[in-house]
């Protein structure tokens, strides 16, 4: 059984369709520890609308506004705090999804994502897409879980493949893998699956 945790290199580049495919290719279930905002859709309603058997394991907390969760937090006169985000005893495999990128801080104090996967000690899928300063984020991102002897699962490309950035990626990280995920355009059960076949296809 494992246990994988899905970031990005910044918002709104995929992390829970990313995390919806991982789960139906490997049918895992799914936790996201914290909302901010849109709490009429959540992500977690997302995933298990659109996979064949995950289990969606409720946040830990859900905030009402849509921005950094220090900040919704403060709003809402809630205080996130390290103790709060023990792992739950999953009972198969389980897709984590963060929010936002690893360096998102969840409490005035310092507290961010980037600690809690340190904490965690669990192998870290990073979300990329290929953008105009993407290399830039991408490789910002890599080198901070390094630094923190994070595990990296791999790196997942949200969209077309960019042989010109996966060469600069490899410059610095040669043993990282990359797969990609097509941009899906519909979204619904059966076009998670067709994508999350594709994955599996890369693995071999």
């Amino acid at each position: 059984m494992e246990t994988y945790v899905v970031t990005g290199i910044g918002t709104e580049v995929g992390k829970t369709v990313v995390s919806a495919v991982l789960c139906e290719a490997l049918k895992a279930d799914y936790w996201k520890p914290v909302q901010a905002g849109d709490l009429h859709a959540l992500d977690s309603d997302f995933v298990r609308s659109h996979t064949s058997e995950t289990n969606v394991i409720p946040a830990n907390v859900l905030l009402n506004h849509a921005m950094s969760p220090h900040e919704a937090a403060r709003l809402d006169g809630v205080e996130l705090t390290e103790e709060q985000f023990d792992l739950p005893r999953f009972s198969k495999t389980t897709i984590i999804e963060g929010a936002g990128g690893v360096m998102v801080p969840l409490n005035d104090d310092g507290l961010c994502y980037i600690d809690l996967f340190q904490l965690w000690e669990l192998p870290v899928y990073v979300v990329t897409r290929h953008y105009l300063g993407s290399i830039n984020h991408t490789l910002l991102t890599l080198n901070a879980l390094m630094m923190r002897e994070i595990p990296i699962a791999g790196l997942i490309v949200n969209g077309d493949r960019n042989e010109a950035s996966e060469r600069i990626y490899h410059s610095h990280f040669p043993d990282l893998s990359i797969t990609t995920i097509p941009e899906i355009n519909e979204f619904s059960t059966e076009s998670i699956q067709q994508a999350a076949r594709l994955w599996i296809e890369q693995q071999a």
